[in-house]
């Protein structure tokens, strides 16, 4: 396992630990109780990841990946989606083209 898995997966604890949780004391007990907040959060820290790395500063884009990871894991709690799932969507696609999965769901955009 990676560094940054054991670091997901420890983080994932913390998150799972803050369900029900009082909003008024810890951030993540509020994003995990409103999942428009948490989906708030974590377009305004990709943005601002997607910044970071375009000024070539890359521990601020470290800072700023590492906010994304976490307002994501809050986000797929709050709306009751567990890493797991996300990690099967993962797997199913191992192995296809990006270019080839993205055009068997007939959508626009770019994926890698």
């Amino acid at each position: 396992m990676s560094r940054l898995s054991d670091v997901i997966a420890r983080l994932e604890a913390v998150i799972d630990s803050r369900k029900g949780g009082d909003p008024t004391k810890s951030w993540t007990a509020k994003l995990l109780a409103d999942p428009v907040l948490a989906g708030k959060k974590l377009i305004e820290e990709a943005g601002e990841a997607v910044e970071a790395a375009e000024s070539g500063d890359r521990d601020h884009l470290a800072a700023e990946a590492a906010d994304v990871i976490y307002h994501l894991l809050a986000l797929l709690a709050a709306a009751g989606t567990s890493p797991d799932a996300v990690a099967e969507k993962l797997e199913a696609r191992e192995g296809t083209s990006g270019i080839a999965e993205k055009a068997s769901r007939g959508s626009g955009g770019d994926k890698t």
